[in-house]
């Protein structure tokens, strides 16, 4: 998946990815897609539960070795 921007977030562990995500975000302009690296499984809980919270899109979250990927898009 194309992102307009990544966020490296290994070695943090919650609620420090979300917390990066958030602030990145802002960046960001409406329609643009944020890549999060992680390493913590916590981000497939955390970041569906904050895109549902805040209204901003998760794309998909890959799973690879070692870590995770998520696509956020910014709605507003």
């Amino acid at each position: 998946m194309k992102a307009d921007a990544t966020l490296d977030c290994i070695g943090l562990y919650c609620p420090m990815p979300i917390y990066h995500t958030a602030n990145k975000l802002k960046e960001l302009k409406p329609g643009q897609v944020l890549e999060v690296l992680a390493d913590d499984a916590g981000i497939k809980v955390d970041a569906p539960a904050w895109c549902r919270a805040t209204g901003n899109e998760l794309l998909g979250i890959e799973e690879e070795a070692g870590g995770y990927k998520v696509y956020i898009k910014k709605t507003k």
